[in-house]
């Protein structure tokens, strides 16, 4: 008897309800919150259910998921020596992934594949819209300084405003990777809670007639431009900011597999089932950062809200650049498409032709919307590159 009562002793003391901290207990129930949204309320669901999950897996106390102790010197009575790589946690050891950034440029791989940059070649000027959207990467730079952040933390919280999950997790991997986590799951969250973020923002900055301009049809882009495009791109980009063309450079040869003609079945590989592996590794082992005792600290609330100024602003950058842009063009440019401007393809486009049916319905901004939107991906990835090549 005295045998049976230690061993249920044992496995009570051993148990997870014996070592739950109010940490893992707090990431537990933001896990629960955020598979909600993205079951119930389905804001994006494909990158909100394996983050979540992997919060979940995290902070399972004794489960161990994302133990590392082959980076952890063990005291012998021979000496010092290294556990091996293969006792890692099984998320730990897809984590390498991310931290080597492999997972990022394959993400900008499928990125690229799936990407029309028709609209942004039949209207240029989405470019501009593009650019003006990396507005918040630079003023959340300058608030995290402010805060007492290093340069290094600073650009990896300012890039969260680009709205692009694998730039940032690209540039926190070089620059700060003890921030990781909060930054990589408020970049994604972000993301997924784009059609609560932008709306209030577009309605404030443009006035009720601004929202109801309707646009004309975008010209016909012949197929030489769309191959010739992402083989530009990549060069030049890489010739004037070699830092980001490991992003740039997946990207547009993604774009290239699409646009050529003569690579369907690579274009179909990295469009599907690369990018679904790959966002499913990601997922889950970006939100395993999210460890309970380092994820809650005032410094990893201060990232979140400086990460959703960020994005504030790079919304209103986009919104006030389409504005000049009505006022300059005689009003034939809808403002509320210079807020599709964020990375987040398609997800920003999709919110301005939302709001713009709000106001007219016989508005269709959606593709439209899809060149500022195509250019934020770009302008995202030549931001990290140039506070990389500025700090790295």
């Amino acid at each position: 008897m005295e045998m049976v009562k230690d061993a249920l002793l044992t496995l009570v003391r051993e148990s997870g309800f014996a070592l739950l901290t109010w940490q893992e207990g707090v990431m537990l129930l933001v896990s629960f919150l955020l598979l909600f949204l993205a079951i119930v309320k389905k804001f994006e669901p494909l990158l909100l259910v394996p983050i979540a999950f992997g919060i979940m897996l995290a902070n399972l106390p004794g489960a161990g998921l994302m133990d590392d102790p082959a980076g952890i010197m063990t005291e012998l009575a021979e000496g010092a020596t290294r556990a091996h790589w293969y006792e890692n946690g099984v998320l730990r050891l897809i984590y390498a992934g991310v931290k080597s950034s492999i997972f990022p440029c394959l993400i900008f791989l499928g990125i690229g594949a799936m990407t029309d940059f028709g609209p942004l070649l039949a209207n240029p000027i989405s470019l501009l819209l593009g650019a003006a959207a990396q507005l918040g990467v630079y003023v959340a730079f300058l608030l995290a300084r402010t805060f007492g952040f290093t340069v290094y933390e600073a650009a990896s919280i300012g890039i969260i405003g680009g709205a692009d999950g694998p730039t940032a997790i690209f540039l926190t991997g070089k620059l700060a990777p003890d921030l990781l986590a909060p930054i990589a799951v408020a970049a994604y969250s972000y993301m997924a809670l784009i059609p609560l973020i932008q709306p209030p923002i577009m309605k404030a900055l443009t006035t009720e007639k601004e929202r109801k301009v309707e646009m004309k049809q975008l010209r016909k882009v012949s197929k030489a431009e769309k191959i010739i495009f992402p083989v530009v791109v990549a060069v030049l980009c890489a010739f004037l900011i070699p830092s980001c063309a490991s992003l740039i450079g997946m990207l547009m040869f993604g774009n290239l597999l699409k646009e050529c003609g003569v690579t369907d079945r690579l274009s179909d590989v990295a469009q599907n089932a690369l990018t679904n592996i790959v966002t499913i590794m990601l997922g889950l082992t970006v939100g395993a950062t999210a460890n309970g005792a380092i994820f809650l600290q005032l410094k990893t609330i201060l990232i979140i809200v400086l990460g959703l100024t960020a994005f504030s602003f790079s919304t209103a950058g986009g919104v006030l650049l389409g504005k000049l842009l009505y006022l300059v063009t005689g009003g034939k440019i809808n403002p509320l498409i210079g807020a599709a401007g964020v990375s987040a393809v398609p997800m920003a486009a999709r919110v301005a032709q939302v709001e713009g049916r709000k106001y007219n319905p016989t508005n269709f901004l959606l593709m439209h919307a899809m060149g500022p939107n195509v250019a934020g991906v770009i302008g995202s990835a030549v931001a990290a590159g140039f506070l990389l090549s500025m700090f790295g």
